[in-house]
Order: structure tokens, then sequence, then C-alpha cells
């Protein structure tokens, strides 16, 4: 087993005194990475994870409740992406019920911890919605431009 350590530092001097800061988290207990570079084409959906609760689903699945970190960096230097997670709101292992999606612009990062009951989705309304889902997958969308994309995920 291995300590994945992260670290996020920023650095923003305004008005001579130093705003940012750094913070360091240490995920013990990993024994599993997956990590790759792809390239997301020019108009098209690509899906770059894929999560089931039995990670022997299908090929390429990881297991959901395995999961303690996933990073998201778009090396693009000007073009940004969606990413849309898709949520198995039905907790079938079946197909994604739901999705969210962000915007991750270019040189930027999106990372979190687990992935199991980790998304709710409401569109009835603005009230906190706290009924978790685990994900399903992760779709990029990159737009007219094709745009490379690194992901981590380290599990138990």
């Amino acid at each position: 087993m291995a300590t994945l350590t992260t670290t996020v530092t920023e650095s923003l001097t305004l008005n001579g005194s130093q705003q940012g800061g750094t913070v360091t988290k240490s995920i013990t207990g990993i024994n599993n990475v997956f990590k790759r570079i792809v390239t997301v084409a020019a108009n098209n959906d690509t899906t770059i994870a894929s999560f089931h609760s039995d990670q022997h689903d299908d090929d390429g699945t990881i297991d959901v409740e395995q999961v303690k970190y996933m990073r998201i960096t778009n090396l693009d230097g000007s073009n940004s992406v969606n990413l849309s997670f898709q949520i198995d709101a039905g907790e079938d292992d079946s197909a994604a019920d739901e999705s969210a999606t962000l915007l991750l612009e270019a040189g930027m990062t999106f990372s979190m911890g687990g992935v199991d009951d980790a998304f709710a989705t409401k569109d009835d309304g603005a009230a906190i919605e706290l009924t978790m889902h685990p994900l399903e997958s992760v779709l990029v969308d990159s737009g007219a431009n094709a745009v490379q994309l690194e992901i981590l995920i380290a599990t138990t």
C-alpha cells in the first residue's frame, strides 16, 4: 500500500500582502492508479473514465467504491472543455440517469476525493439536494477543438 500526497499551492500578492496558501492532503491505502493522457477529438464526446460497483462489469471500469482521489487536468493552453459527470441515480450499474456538467478552462484542474455517493442533482428549485449518488462515468466535450487531458484516479 502507498500514500498519495496532494499539494495545492496558490501564490497571490495583493497590495503587498500574500493572499495565497498551501493545502496538503495525504490519502493512505492506495493500491492502484489509473493514469493517462487522452486526446479528445474535435466535435466528439469522449468517455475518459467509467465506474461500477463491480469493476468486472465491463472492460476498463473502475470500482466506484474504491476510488479515493480523481484529478482531471486540461493540458490545452487556450481551449476549455465541458466535463459531464454521468450519475447513476438508480444505483443499479445499468446506465447514467442524471448528469452535471462543468466548464474546465484551459490549463485548469478539477479534483475530488471519492466518487461513490458523491453527486446529487436537482432540477426543480434552488434547494440543496442531499441525496447523493455514485458517479457512473466522466464524458468530455471539447467543442470544435481537439484537446488533451490528463486523468489520474487512485484506488484502494
